[in-house]
């Protein structure tokens, strides 16, 4: 295992920083709430992952004009490039050693790594009063999305989870379109993705020696300690259940957001798992089902009936609605909604959204009464800088509830086709003692929130 001891080491020291930090988050919080520490007035950016899908949060927030302080990365080979596009950034392998060393100079941390680290690295930013944008989904386990969101709101500090279609212009044409009645009453809808695009439904494959530029210990961080395989890390993890939510909560995260938005749906009632498959035996154990339909049940609220919303991945694709244009196809990755008047879709992301029955020429779209978004980084830098946390529209209290409904169809998903779970927000119970304990996270020795 590489560097082992030294991570070990670092690991100890670290905790004891962390717990001292906490102690003074009050005063800490009030100072990041303003401008950077930077003498020019910008934030100084710490990063949480350097390569892969971190460096379009790298871009994003370079473009916003502030500075990219520090990076980190167990993979020095993946983020080379990164490395090398911000020369000016000091580089770091762990990131507690990042967090401790220049926690007094850092104003805000992006979180880019896998599901399962996500919860432990932004946490400690959180106990250090640092402002905190996180990849989606936010968790891994729906106990640490209510860990993570409580630790906010007591820092008092600004977040963005990373699902960008929730700054998109689709995403507000979506909410006018439902909310002014335009499309009529929806009780309906269907959401898909034609993820995975990794392999599910499999065992874990055979352990491989590890890469010299990768620290595997520390990319496994509060997981448990298998072998590396080249067939996981650095990109096929999040078929995976020890680290990655599968094709739903990679996924889901840009589809399921927008009707959860504009249907104001809350937290589901109940989760029925219709499909999902498995042909491999033992894979139940180590990944995700390759294909899966899965249904929510929204209760009403808000002046509208009840929502069931269809989940459908893999193989499964949405139902081609009776009346819908000969000219239209079903989205092969979005949404599309049943409404009493009108039959509408969208994308990924929100993108494109459209009225796709024949009274389409009938459709008089709702005036434009939502505040635009100036992008999805700017609105959390903006957030920051104005010491207003709701300017970052898809901040922990929108990025809870969706994260928790995701985990449910995927705690769903992993106890198979036929599971019917009855979510009960305040306790975190759903009727099955088996779900009851994949809602809370275990860590291994050394690791904790």
């Amino acid at each position: 295992m590489q560097n082992h001891l030294s991570s070990a080491t670092s690991r100890r020291r670290f905790l004891g920083t962390a717990l001292g930090s906490a102690a003074s988050l009050n005063l800490l919080s009030g100072f990041v709430k303003g401008q950077g520490t930077a003498a020019n007035g910008k934030l100084n950016l710490a990063f949480i992952g350097a390569g892969g899908r971190a460096g379009g949060n790298l871009d994003g927030c370079a473009a916003t004009g502030q500075t990219i302080y520090a990076l980190c990365d167990v993979d020095k080979g993946r983020a080379d490039g990164a490395f090398k596009k911000f020369p000016g950034a000091k580089v770091y392998t762990d990131w507690r050693e990042m967090l401790e060393t220049e926690g007094d100079k850092i104003d805000a941390v992006v979180v880019s790594t896998p599901d399962h680290l996500h919860a432990v690295s932004t946490m400690a930013a959180l106990k250090m009063g640092k402002h905190v944008y996180v990849e989606k989904p936010l968790t891994l386990t729906i106990s640490e999305a209510r860990a993570l969101h409580a630790a906010a709101k007591k820092a008092g500090v600004c977040t963005q989870m990373g699902n960008t279609g929730h700054a998109s212009e689709g995403s507000r044409l979506t909410n006018e379109a439902i909310q002014s009645g335009s499309i009529g009453e929806v009780g309906e809808v269907h959401c898909r993705t034609n993820r995975p695009i990794w392999p599910q439904d499999l065992v874990r494959p055979a352990g491989e020696p590890v890469p010299d530029t990768l620290n595997w210990d520390l990319w496994l961080g509060p997981a448990a300690d298998k072998p590396y395989s080249g067939q996981i890390a650095p990109f096929k993890w999040r078929g995976f259940i020890d680290y990655g939510t599968g094709a739903l909560g990679d996924m889901g995260a840009h589809i399921i957001d927008h009707p959860m938005w504009a249907l104001k749906l809350g937290l589901p009632t109940k989760v029925w798992v219709e499909k999902a498959d498995r042909a491999v035996p033992g894979a139940e154990k180590d990944s995700h089902p390759s294909s899966c339909i899965i249904h929510y049940e929204f209760a009403a609220a808000d002046g509208r009936g009840p929502v069931k919303l269809t989940w459908f991945d893999g193989k499964y694709t949405i139902p081609r609605p009776a009346g819908m244009r000969d000219d239209q196809k079903v989205p092969d990755n979005g949404c599309l909604y049943l409404g009493s008047k009108h039959q509408m879709m969208h994308g990924s992301h929100g993108g494109n959204p459209v009225i796709i029955d024949g009274k389409h020429d009938s459709y008089v779209a709702p005036p434009k009464t939502e505040e635009r978004s100036p992008g999805h980084y700017a609105e959390w830098i903006e957030a920051i800088q104005k010491g207003d946390p709701s300017r970052a529209k898809s901040n922990f209290d929108v990025a809870v509830p969706l994260t928790e409904t995701l985990l449910l169809g995927v705690i769903g998903s992993l106890l198979g086709a036929g599971t019917e779970l009855t979510w009960n927000p305040e306790t975190l119970k759903t009727g099955n003692e088996t779900a009851d304990k994949l809602v809370q996270h275990s860590y291994r020795e050394g690791w904790s929130l």
